[in-house]
């Protein structure tokens, strides 16, 4: 079994643990109807996308 040979320093764990962090959810505020919205999701309000009508309502 593999065993450590020296004790891992915090500044090398935290190093490695970098990448953990939790981003926050890319919410933006829509252009036309001023609600907010997932960028890159239609916009269940108004069914636009991208400027253009996907959804009928």
């Amino acid at each position: 079994m593999a065993v450590p040979k020296r004790k891992t320093s915090k500044s090398r764990r935290n190093k490695r643990r970098s990448h953990h962090s939790i981003i926050g959810v890319n919410v933006i505020e829509d252009k036309k109807s001023g609600e907010y919205r997932l960028s890159h999701h239609v916009d269940l309000k108004t069914g636009l996308y991208n400027g253009k009508k996907i959804l009928d309502k």
